[in-house]
């Protein structure tokens, strides 16, 4: 049985639209509205945030309050080290997903001699650099720190050194680049990409599992060739980001984008990828109850939250 640590990281720097570091409090919510004492039952950490950022003037237009993600970035990956070394499981839950390059850093840290595979559900590729970005927000770009690419083939941009310096400093944290090679990937429902992204998952092969492949196959199909696709990996986690779902239902979120999962499909989906014994972290990202007036965003990530945690307790 696997022990569960919880890390709440309510960080929204690295998002478009505000109002995503309140995610955490509006899943918590979610559990109680369904009776559930789900959050009373495993030990929790809360990492601080840079959010005051936020009432302060951008100095990195193609890489927004990067030195505040740089800081958070390295406070979740020491928690997430912790968590694994003292042999709990790290399920994390952030505002936005510009903090998963921490969450990677913290795995392969624990584990520098893993070779770590990465589940990402989402209906961004997260691939952008500040080469590239179309919007400088940094929660388009955890994926590309991790595999150490600026994707300078599709330049379009020229960044002040000082943004390139910390740029630098996020692909190299922890003194390991790449953190995860770039063809142990596999994107789930990504359906709103850049020719940039595109670029990287044609020149390295990332697998890309459409929406309407998922839905002909099924989730145990997929699941199946997800893993098999990652088999020379050690350990895989797996990230969650809310937007995956269909924008019919993922309204409370910063950048829904329609022809996504249905709740039943990703719940599915993701309690089967728990059941194998490489996962080693799984990360909720993206509510934002703001944009939401039921809360319905919060209750879905709280269903798939606590149905992929009473999997990995069963295994």
């Amino acid at each position: 049985m696997k022990n569960i640590k919880l890390i709440e990281v309510p960080s929204e720097i690295g998002a478009g639209t505000r109002g995503a570091s309140l995610g955490v409090e509006a899943i918590k919510i979610a559990a109680l509205d369904f009776m559930s004492n789900f959050f009373v039952h495993f030990p929790s950490e809360k990492i601080q945030t840079e959010n005051q950022l936020l009432f302060e003037p951008i100095h990195s237009p193609y890489a927004k309050r990067i030195n505040g993600v740089l800081t958070v970035v390295d406070r979740v990956a020491k928690a997430v080290k912790d968590t694994i070394k003292n042999n709990f499981f790290p399920v994390v839950l952030s505002g936005d997903h510009s903090t998963s390059a921490g969450t990677i850093a913290g795995i392969k840290l624990a584990k520098p001699q893993s070779r770590l595979g990465i589940i990402w559900i989402d209906a961004h590729a997260d691939l952008h650099t500040p080469y590239t970005t179309p919007s400088g927000n940094m929660h388009g770009m955890p994926i590309a720190a991790s595999i150490g690419e600026d994707n300078e083939e599709m330049k379009m941009h020229e960044p002040d050194a000082k943004t390139m310096k910390e740029w630098e400093q996020l692909k190299n944290y922890g003194k390991i680049n790449p953190k995860v090679l770039a063809e142990d990937i596999v994107f789930i429902s990504i359906r709103d990409f850049e020719k940039e992204e595109k670029h990287m998952i044609d020149k390295y092969g990332m697998k890309v599992i459409s929406t309407s492949e998922l839905r002909r196959k099924g989730p145990e199909s997929v699941v199946r060739s997800a893993l098999r696709f990652l088999s020379d990996c050690t350990d895989i986690y797996v990230s969650f980001d809310v937007d995956c779902l269909d924008s019919s239902i993922s309204r409370g979120t910063g950048t829904p984008v329609h022809n996504g999962l249905r709740e039943r499909e990703a719940e599915d989906l993701v309690s089967k990828f728990m059941q194998n014994h490489k996962i080693c972290c799984f990360e909720i990202t993206e509510v934002n109850p703001t944009l939401d007036k039921e809360n319905l965003m919060a209750e879905i990530a709280f269903n798939i939250l606590q149905r992929s945690v009473n999997v990995l307790m069963m295994n």
